[in-house]
């Protein structure tokens, strides 16, 4: 398969799945691997068949989706961002939780993949918050969509690849250590429940002080589903909360009551009127 007939497919059926081709340019070798397998998975000859296939069959389009999904994750992704959770972020929104007489700190962490990000929310929580505000719990709520990663998740055994961005001080607090691989501490998985959701269809309840929705909805969804999933996404934060994206995401420019945490970076706090 030539790259240009991928690329030219992918602009074809990625607005038909409300996603948008500017978020796939970079990872579109990764799609369009996926495509070549189903091609001769279901015998077929090339792209145009495919694409026929495509429109003669509607739950041919429910695998497409499922092969345009792209998880990359790492413990500590974007290490300025946990940095800043851990030191800033955390500790203010726990004295606001305090303040109010809640019992626990809610966090939702959208689009999960293998796990990482939650545990590192759960182990951004014990470096600072947790000692300074010891009546004060955590819960978090992570989401993704694929099963299959979600059985990693709850696993929580990972290799040492993932754990390249923690830094060292963190690795022997977290994870034990067993041939060549790392497990998730007991006292890191309690506090975090998984979830099969498509954020597109469904969002757990909230309210949360807390979520994280990085790569996902603002890099690969079109304009339209950012703008409506931005709205329902503030639904679920709780006034003075806060909102984490990818470091290179944009909002869209929707008027939503969302300001800067700090003076620059992906993190916003929730300022509705």
């Amino acid at each position: 398969m030539r790259d240009a007939d991928c690329a030219a497919f992918l602009q074809w059926c990625l607005p038909r799945l409300g996603l948008r081709w500017a978020g796939f340019r970079r990872v579109r070798g990764t799609v369009c691997k996926r495509i070549a397998r189903r091609i001769r998975a279901l015998g077929l000859a090339d792209l145009e068949a495919y694409r026929a296939r495509l429109e003669a069959d509607d739950d041919e389009w429910q695998r497409l989706d499922a092969l345009c999904r792209i998880p990359i994750s790492r413990f500590w992704r974007d290490r300025r961002v946990f940095d800043s959770l851990a030191h800033d972020v955390l500790p203010a929104l726990a004295a606001a939780a305090r303040d109010r007489g809640d019992r626990s700190l809610s966090i939702w962490s959208a689009g999960c993949a293998s796990g990482e990000e939650p545990y590192s929310l759960r182990l951004a929580w014990r470096v600072d918050a947790e000692a300074a505000f010891p009546s004060l719990g955590i819960t978090i709520v992570a989401t993704d969509v694929d099963e299959t990663l979600l059985a990693r998740a709850r696993a929580g055994l990972y290799r040492r690849g993932s754990l390249r961005d923690l830094p060292p001080r963190l690795v022997g607090l977290a994870f034990e250590v067993s041939d060549g691989l790392y497990r998730v501490r007991e006292w890191l998985r309690r506090d975090v429940t998984f979830l099969r959701q498509d954020i597109r269809r469904d969002l757990p309840d909230g309210p949360f002080d807390l979520i994280l929705c990085r790569n996902l909805v603002f890099t690969y969804f079109d304009g339209v589903l950012q703008t409506e999933l931005l709205d329902r996404v503030c639904r679920r934060l709780r006034p003075g909360g806060a909102l984490v994206i990818g470091v290179h995401e944009f909002l869209p420019a929707s008027g939503s009551p969302l300001a800067r945490w700090g003076v620059s970076g992906p993190i916003y706090r929730f300022l509705p009127s």
